[in-house]
């Protein structure tokens, strides 16, 4: 098998649907002589912000020296960038390689009557596979939805469970109340674990992640707000202080992203002491420094500033808000934006749209995209300038044509639409 047919293997998996629980991916694993077993983890749930924490993590991890994966979903531009071990994609013959090993495994559980596993547990598999096969020191393993019935879910033990901002999202399989979607997240915590939860958590939320760590014995450490101290903030980097550590610089932006800093430090302090991991403070200031995640308020062109951002949920279209308020103060804003119909798209639109001077509606590159139409329906309410362009790569246009060079285009609502956009811009720049 070659890259292209492992991918249509693992796409075309895609029929079998989601299944939430852990039995597919366990017998799965266990016909592959249970890689993930020998591996140790830190695994990340959350709403937003689980990429960014887990990206800061492993890089902190990189810089003292260690072998790193991590396994994300979805990605922006490539495939590949799902399964990563210090900053470098998996190979894609090495995928092929791996892939065509699942496959024949999969053909004889079903053989066998076993359930076809489902794409991501597919992918899950491979990762953990190649994970194993590298030797990997640490694994940061971010949560694909939810965390209870969440194939990542199938490891035994984690050095830490980390839990990142919880809010509305994927209410239809995880419950339609913060009680329920904390409950489905809380699922990672492992009995006698570590527990480190985003400061400033929804209250309702903070209540089930206690009690559900108090029934498995486990240690819950809650960043506090307070503790953080935000020095600068400019569109190439921020500088904070946490605790007693003084002049941190990331290159994510917005305050937001200090709040993930610093839930990724508190992580990382807890294993170092409580594992006796060699880590320095030089280690967590470089890693800090070196990390990046792609999509997520991230400027990819200037003249007119060009910045593109994953919202995709109610509090991640407040927080884009707040950027754009923060970085762009009385500028004149473009907004380009296309969602999928099974998000609460018409909310956050609502929230948005009266910010932009020019709003363009139009559709990402999935079957379960919203038409154009419709999101630019709704932005007429609250915007006197709107434009609908099916295809992105005319909105990506007009937005340019139209906007002032010294204003500002911001692309927001999918990662499937985002990923797209930064293609063009990465591919443009070459």
């Amino acid at each position: 098998m070659n890259y292209e047919q492992a991918l249509a293997y693992i796409h075309g998996t895609l029929k079998f649907g989601s299944k939430l629980g852990l039995e597919n991916i366990r017998n799965l694993l266990e016909y592959m002589d249970n890689p993930h077993k020998k591996l140790r983890y830190i695994h990340v749930a959350g709403t937003n912000g689980k990429g960014s924490t887990t990206a800061m993590i492993a890089s902190i991890l990189k810089q003292a020296g260690y072998r790193v994966g991590t396994f994300i979903s979805p990605y922006i531009e490539r495939f590949t960038e799902r399964i990563r071990i210090n900053d470098e994609d998996i190979p894609q013959q090495r995928l092929a390689d791996i892939t065509t090993n699942v496959r024949s495994i999969v053909q004889k559980m079903v053989e066998k009557g076993y359930t076809h596993p489902t794409e991501f547990e597919i992918v899950a598999a491979i990762a953990f596979q190649y994970f194993y096969e590298e030797k990997c020191d640490y694994v940061v393993l971010e949560v694909g939805l939810g965390g209870r019935f969440d194939a990542t879910n199938v490891i035994d033990t984690s050095l830490v469970s980390v839990i990142t901002s919880i809010s509305m999202d994927h209410m239809d399989v995880l419950g339609d109340t913060i009680e329920k979607i904390a409950f489905e997240k809380s699922g990672i915590i492992k009995e006698k674990g570590l527990v480190v939860v985003y400061p400033n958590q929804h209250p309702d939320a903070l209540q089930v992640i206690r009690r559900v760590a108090e029934e498995r014995n486990a240690e819950v450490t809650e960043v506090d707000y307070s503790d953080i101290h935000i020095i600068s903030a400019e569109t190439d980097e921020t500088i904070f202080n946490f605790k007693n550590h003084y002049g941190l610089k990331i290159h994510l932006l917005g305050k937001h992203q200090v709040l993930n800093a610093a839930t990724a430090i508190t992580a990382i302090e807890l294993i170092k002491k409580k594992y006796n991991i060699r880590i320095s403070e030089k280690d967590i200031k470089a890693g800090l420094r070196a990390a990046r995640w792609p999509g997520r308020f991230e400027i990819i062109g200037r003249s007119p500033l060009f910045v593109i951002d994953g919202a995709h949920n109610e509090s991640g279209v407040d927080v884009l808000e707040e950027c754009l308020d923060q970085y762009f103060p009385g500028k004149n804003i473009t907004l380009i934006a296309g969602m999928l119909r099974d998000k609460e798209y018409s909310k956050c639109i609502k929230k948005i749209a009266p910010k932009a001077s020019l709003f363009i509606a139009t559709c990402p590159l999935s079957e379960r995209a919203a038409k154009a139409e419709e999101i630019g329906n709704i932005a007429k309410k609250y915007c006197n300038r709107v434009i609908i362009k099916e295809d992105f790569h005319e909105a990506v246009k007009a937005g340019l044509e139209l906007t002032k060079e010294d204003d500002v285009v911001c692309c927001f609502g999918s990662l499937y639409l985002i990923g797209a956009v930064r293609k063009i811009f990465t591919e443009v720049s070459k």
